[in-house]
């Protein structure tokens, strides 16, 4: 039990720096980009391409990704578009490919954006032919820090307050607790299955599908992904396999899929995860398969991740807990609230 509590807190502090910078960049997104440019670019089926393009150098991580999806998708983003986004940023990003090259070479550093944009067309186009469109929550911001008849925030202090309170507040709120569940589903990945599990299955489709199915619980962005990939290829599965791992773990986890559940739709979770699925198999054997008959060696450097004992990482990690537990107990007190005034109102008209 322990170890389980001490792998939640390592998973926890490891996202929240990441999971806070989403969260800001999605209020900056819903405050400074106009809806009529997100619906223009991102508000049709056919934009699944645009949103993978954009996703794919952006430095995301899987938790990261949900907010700023969100904020695109309720700024006027399609339901394609928005799961394209989902997973192009996750599976990959400047910072991701470079760690790629530094540990694998050129060659994974060039299939993996690539697999990575495949993807998320596979996904965004699953999405948009199995589910129906239907209007995004509408949100106005700009509520947020105006009082009767007055209009968009003005000045700098109370744009900056806007994004806050969207962010931190509203957005946080909203998904909070899947992400709390996906955390600890990741914990148990990481507590009960030993790091040689993989390895003793080598290449083939069985390997790129134990992946698959240990990657949906877990929790792990694309760079932290690399490594892992690069040590698990050093412990004998194929480059196939490693790059299956570095497309599922990041765009998979339950926190995603079930914030994608409740802003898209069950059919548009199920399009997503069949075209990430899909995809990453498809891609893992057919790199397999290029490397066979071209012959090209991956050498995988030594590397190590790093753990997660940082000033920032720990500083992250406080003011998550306490923005969570600050919206648990608004919540609780709205409860209580609304409870007492239907037990006066009751209790009134028994009178």
């Amino acid at each position: 039990m322990s170890e389980l509590i001490a792998n939640f807190i390592l998973l926890f502090s490891e996202s929240a720096p990441f999971l806070l910078g989403g969260l800001l960049l999605a209020g900056i997104i819903r405050l400074l980009v106009p809806d009529t440019w997100i619906n223009k670019t991102l508000g049709k089926d056919s934009s699944v391409v645009t949103a993978a393009l954009i996703g794919t150098p952006l430095p995301l991580c899987s938790c990261s990704v949900i907010p700023a999806a969100m904020g695109i998708r309720r700024a006027g983003a399609s339901k394609a578009s928005t799961a394209s986004f989902m997973v192009a940023s996750p599976e990959t990003g400047v910072d991701s490919i470079g760690i790629t090259l530094a540990l694998m070479g050129p060659v994974m550093a060039i299939a993996r954006p690539v697999a990575a944009i495949l993807s998320a067309i596979v996904a965004g186009k699953l999405v948009a032919w199995w589910d129906v469109e239907t209007p995004p929550l509408q949100e106005d911001l700009k509520s947020c820090c105006k009082g009767a008849g007055s209009g968009e925030p003005k000045g700098v202090w109370a744009k900056a307050l806007a994004v806050v309170q969207y962010g931190y507040g509203k957005l946080l709120s909203d998904f909070m607790g899947w992400l709390l569940v996906g955390l600890f589903f990741a914990s148990l990945i990481q507590t009960f299955v030993p790091p040689t599990f993989l390895s003793q299955y080598g290449s083939g489709v069985l390997a790129m599908l134990l992946v698959v199915l240990i990657s949906i619980p877990m929790y792990i962005c694309a760079t932290a992904s690399t490594p892992i990939a690069a040590g698990l290829m050093l412990s004998g599965i194929s480059p196939g396999a490693a790059l299956v791992f570095m497309l599922a773990g990041p765009a998979t986890n339950i926190a995603t899929l079930m914030v994608l559940k409740n802003e898209l739709g069950l059919r548009s979770l199920a399009g997503y995860l069949c075209g990430v699925i899909f995809t990453a198999l498809i891609m893992g054997v057919s790199f397999d398969a290029l490397l066979n008959y071209f012959e090209v060696q991956i050498v995988v450097s030594q590397g190590q991740h790093d753990e997660v004992t940082s000033l920032l990482y720990l500083v992250a990690a406080v003011i998550l807990a306490f923005l969570i537990a600050f919206q648990y107990a608004r919540k609780f007190s709205h409860h209580c609230l609304v409870r007492k005034v239907k037990d006066l109102i009751i209790s009134r008209k028994a009178e």
